[in-house]
């Protein structure tokens, strides 16, 4: 069940509250106008106008988080994000519903014409609906020996000027752009990414060490999909994830179905970046639905047994939703509060949103997502909009 905070005061008690890196019992939160006012812990707490026994609705060991932030996710409930408002509105449904309150809409490659009108499609639906944060272009300027699910043929070298394009066609909305920083001029479209306030990303790459401590020293602060689309690590060329979980300053991207990674490696990524995973979904349509056949940036997919791959056989994105995602780290050796706080407060953090999203702070927004002892989602809640 979703529902909103945005309107009158709301309690939440009895909880295990999972928040800020700490783990509180018999916690509460009191939410007013869609806005943390208060926490505490223990029966001496505030009375509202709506009040929610966290116990009672779900049962011994409730769980009581901030709401999630997908930073990286294509679609869901059988739409993809690249086919407009309609599409995007029914991924979000069925991605809200499975804890994640708000999320950036992650656009695969496709012509500069097609990309710019998508991302003016975004900023509009920015005005209109709170949960949706901008967007990603995850794409085109990839190397094409990593393109994975993109159209190689739509691949292109950066240019300031094109880069530029894309993020003026976003009004200031673009939130992430995925950039293979060895591709020429790719040094200098980070540059231009971080200038305009949006997060680069180095992803779909076949950059060397030196390349992409090259590129965090001109800005980029996010690993796209951590070991998926790029060159992998060796004894002697460390490659981007090495490098990159060695930096402070970069936000490492997880997709923790499975499949994407072994469990082993998800551990691995938890114990070599801590406080720095961002747990992602990656998510294209079939999320939250059946196999069967799918279209992704006008690739074939097919999706068989929950993995979703184009005919060459690379990996299309996939069918993961956040709470599975948490179920997942928890299960391969992340402490709940760290596999929480990959959900939230890091993510938030890595798009600029920390002061508002993130945690259940006084003056946050009140997000939350209720869950069972075994990590199932029961009740979402999203607060007020954000200031931006």
């Amino acid at each position: 069940m979703t529902e909103s905070s945005a309107q009158g005061s709301l309690l939440i008690h009895s909880a295990r509250l999972v928040n800020d890196g700490l783990i509180a019992d018999d916690a509460w939160v009191l939410i007013e106008d869609g806005l943390v006012a208060e926490l505490g812990i223990g029966s001496d707490r505030p009375d509202a106008e709506r009040i929610v026994d966290a116990s009672e609705v779900a049962g011994p060991g409730a769980i009581l988080t901030p709401g999630f932030i997908d930073i990286h996710g294509h679609g869901g409930a059988g739409a993809t994000f690249d086919d407009g408002i309609a599409a995007i509105r029914t991924g979000r449904d069925m991605h809200r519903s499975h804890g994640t309150t708000r999320a950036v809409i992650s656009l695969v490659t496709g012509s500069l014409d097609s990309l710019a009108a998508r991302v003016g499609e975004i900023a509009d639906l920015r005005e209109t609906d709170a949960d949706i944060l901008g967007s990603h272009l995850e794409g085109p300027f990839l190397d094409p020996g990593h393109k994975g699910a993109h159209d190689p043929e739509l691949l292109r070298e950066p240019t300031a000027g094109d880069v530029q394009r894309l993020l003026d066609a976003g009004r200031g909305t673009v939130r992430q752009m995925t950039i293979a920083p060895e591709l020429p001029g790719g040094l200098d479209a980070v540059r231009v990414v971080v200038a305009s306030g949006a997060a680069a990303a180095i992803g779909h790459t076949d950059a060397d060490d030196d390349t992409v401590r090259a590129a965090i020293d001109a800005g980029a602060s996010i690993l796209t999909h951590a070991f998926n689309a790029m060159r992998p690590i060796h004894h002697r060329e460390p490659g981007p994830v090495l490098t990159a979980a060695a930096d402070h300053r970069v936000t490492i991207e997880a997709i923790v179905d499975n499949i994407h990674l072994h469990p082993s490696v998800t551990k691995l990524i938890f114990d070599e970046a801590p406080g720095r995973v961002a747990l992602i979904t990656d998510s294209m349509a079939a999320a939250g639905s059946v196999d069967g056949e799918y279209s992704l940036g006008g690739l074939h997919v097919t999706v068989l047994d929950g993995v979703a791959r184009v005919d060459s056989g690379s990996i299309a994105g996939s069918t993961l939703t956040q709470d599975a995602a948490l179920r997942n780290a928890v299960a391969a050796g992340a402490t709940l509060s760290e596999a929480v706080r990959a959900l939230t407060e890091t993510p938030a953090a890595a798009i600029g949103f920390d002061e508002e999203l993130g945690a259940l702070r006084p003056g946050m927004l009140g997000d939350a997502v209720l869950l069972d002892a075994d990590l199932q989602v029961v009740r979402v809640w999203t607060g007020a909009r954000t200031a931006r």
